[in-house]
């Protein structure tokens, strides 16, 4: 029997989980001699697989980037978890949502710059009217709050879920969807 294979995406948010994911250390090698890595800010792959068993997903969704990402990344994933409070609830992200994107973008590129130039509209990916975290979007499967979630907690669940176990909600905050 193969190996699970496992993905990470990256949306709106600071990486800070990524940087949980890999303070997980040594019991990477555990975890790589599990499952297959197939997509991440990680590795060097630029297209999304066709199936992923797992995939992690951190940050909000915000732009229309986002969007399409996590479209594609739910289309193609049998479980999907939102990993950290971005994912989860849209935390930071979505404090410019009181503001709307006209404000945040004349602020950003406008207000807050010593050389004026007009605000981008073809470099950067359009802003959505809000950030959103990843279930208003897209159905998720496990969800993992924290900012960021444990190095210990991450390898838990994923080990949890590379092993085929229910991840179900219990005393360190990770509940199924």
């Amino acid at each position: 029997m193969s190996k699970p294979t496992l993905a990470t995406v990256w949306l709106d948010g600071c990486s800070g989980c990524h940087m949980s994911f890999l303070d997980i250390d040594e019991r990477l090698l555990e975890l790589a001699q599990k499952a297959d890595l197939l997509y991440s800010p990680l590795v060097d792959r630029k297209d999304f697989p066709d199936h992923v068993d797992i995939t992690l997903v951190e940050g909000a969704v915000s732009s229309t980037d986002d969007l399409a990402k996590i479209r594609k990344v739910r289309a193609h994933t049998k479980i999907l978890v939102s990993l950290g409070d971005c994912a989860v609830t849209s935390n930071v992200p979505s404090m410019r949502n009181p503001f709307g994107v006209d404000a945040v973008m004349r602020r950003g590129y406008v207000e807050n710059v010593t050389e004026a130039r007009p605000i981008p509209c073809s470099v950067i990916p359009t802003l959505l009217d809000r950030a959103r975290p990843v279930h208003e979007l897209v159905s998720v499967d496990v969800f993992v709050p924290g900012c960021p979630p444990s190095a210990d907690l991450i390898y838990e669940v994923l080990g949890d879920l590379i092993a085929g176990k229910p991840v179900v909600s219990g005393s360190r905050g990770r509940f199924g969807g």
